[in-house]
């Protein structure tokens, strides 16, 4: 079983090899051999969830069996590992769905160049899972930002090139101010290991003259993922990004990439400052109204939205504040509400993104809404998926988004009182009604053909194993998380303990 051990570096390692191997393949090639590889890493990861959880304790692995400071360590608890399987089972999902968009819309000579760019991508989120070394997050925190912007690039028509450009120098400018918090702490503390700062930092903390200092750096770090990640006012680039990129690059960079920036903030906060510092910060207010605005701010967005895919980017942006909303509220309750709806918004995003296109093929290739009328009649599959996602994304019961909402009206029950509460329950039930807005109108658009223009020619189907199966994995699995929300719960909470 200690075998299983090494099961953390291997996910790291085979993405490498894989990314340099899919570079030398032709495109098909490429493609099969990222789906058996990417079905081997969810095996892998699947075990050191088991192992994990059997065993009750992380575990630990230095590369290179080298001390700090020279050396690099891997850690692999509850929670490292099982957002990993989440993502690896994601990114499959996105593959398998959307590799015939990849071949249309790619020029064929770039298909292997765009599976060699998915491999390093997953390279990049599993390194920043299972680090337990600032720095390395740093660096693949820039490898994530150029394979994120590779995948955009690729799909060359004018919009994703200029919606790569301005993804880049946003998240350039994240990196750089994530680095220089890094390099604060550094100073502080001597330490780039997560464990040995925050022993440093508790004690730094000590001293109240300290203290503004230790919150000027974090606030730095913070406010660089934050950027990356999409918290308002920093989430403009979300439309053109998600928009225009080819229906798998958008379901990865929705669900994945920016899920990826949040929990490396998180996992800062608990294993290199130590959540008991963290609280003590202003940080944490900030966080929690920006979280508030940007539900309100990024529903009313989508709300007026012309375009589905835009519609559901300006949702992803009010999810990401749901996300700081619970990192806001603190305490043991918002964090595992927090990561909770990380898992849920992964899952249904890429349902729904992944759906958009479906639907648009049989509406002239169009995503605008007037012209989609009636696209769920015409492919009934594409159209029973967005349902599912949508009615989770609205709260409704048994679906994982239900679950997600009363957790966080759960943790804010727990963590405060008075003014605070009335404004965090107030703006759950406002978001949850201006979801209901735009997902409903979309939904009964698209399922109703009041001038009875669907004739058989314009009946598309596809029923596909490639398509079916993994999106009834995904759905499966939102289902899965709001009927059985307490087992999964438990385990974010023995997670979030191993992190201490």
């Amino acid at each position: 079983m200690d075998f299983i051990r090494n099961f953390p570096l291997f996910t790291i390692v085979l993405s490498l090899f894989s990314g340099v191997l899919c570079y030398l393949l032709k495109g098909k090639t490429a493609r099969r051999y990222t789906i058996l590889y990417e079905c081997v890493l969810v095996v892998l990861t699947g075990c050191v969830l088991y192992y994990t959880i059997t065993t009750g304790e992380p575990f630990t692995y230095t590369m290179g069996e080298f001390p700090a400071p020279w050396g690099n360590e891997i850690r692999a608890g509850v929670l490292e590992a099982m957002l990993a399987l989440v993502f690896l089972i994601v990114m499959l999902c996105s593959i398998l769905s959307g590799f015939r968009f990849v071949d249309a819309d790619l020029d064929e000579s770039k298909v292997n160049l765009y599976y060699t760019l998915v491999n390093l991508m997953t390279a990049a989120l599993m390194s920043i899972v299972w680090t337990n070394d600032l720095f390395t997050g740093y660096v693949f925190l820039e490898i994530l930002t150029l394979t994120s912007c590779g995948i955009l690039i690729v799909r060359e028509i004018g919009r994703t090139t200029l919606a790569a450009v301005r993804y880049m120098i946003l998240n350039l400018l994240g990196s750089g101010l994530f680095l220089l918090g890094v390099v604060l702490l550094y100073d502080l503390t001597g330490h780039l290991l997560m464990v040995p700062m925050q022993h440093t930092v508790a004690e730094l903390a000590a001293d109240p003259a300290v203290m503004p200092i230790l919150s000027i750096s974090t606030g730095i770090l913070t406010i660089g993922l934050a950027i990356k990640s999409g918290l308002f006012p920093f989430h403009y680039w979300m439309p053109d990004t998600y928009g225009w990129a080819t229906p798998t690059s958008a379901s990865l960079l929705s669900s994945l990439v920016s899920k990826a920036y949040i929990f490396l903030l998180i996992k800062t906060y608990y294993r290199a400052i130590g959540i008991d510092v963290v609280m003590r910060m202003p940080l944490r207010n900030i966080l929690l109204v920006l979280g508030m605005i940007g539900i309100v701010a990024g529903s009313v967005q989508a709300i007026h939205a012309d375009n589905i895919n835009k519609m559901i980017a300006y949702s992803s942006a009010a999810q990401v504040g749901y996300i700081y909303m619970g990192i806001g509220l603190g305490g043991t309750a918002g964090y595992t509400a927090a990561i909770f709806h990380i898992i849920t918004h992964a899952v249904t995003k890429s349902v729904l993104f992944m759906t958009t296109p479906r639907l648009a093929e049989v509406s002239g290739d169009s995503l605008k809404f007037k012209t989609l009328q009636g696209s769920a009649l015409r492919n009934r599959d594409a159209g029973f998926y967005f349902l599912l996602g949508a009615l989770s994304m609205i709260g409704i019961p048994i679906f994982a988004g239900f679950s997600s909402k009363i957790q966080f009206g759960l943790a804010a029950v727990e963590a405060h009182s008075g003014v605070r509460l009335i404004l965090v329950m107030t703006v759950l039930a406002l978001s949850s009604m201006l979801n209901a807005i735009y997902f409903i109108r979309t939904l009964i658009r698209i399922y109703s053909d009041p001038e009875q223009k669907l004739r058989r020619e314009d009946i598309r189907r596809h029923h596909r194993l490639g398509y079916n199966l993994p999106m009834g994995l995904l759905c499966g699995i939102n289902v899965y998380l709001g009927l059985f929300s307490p087992a999964v719960l438990e385990l974010i909470h023995r997670g979030l303990e191993m992190f201490g």
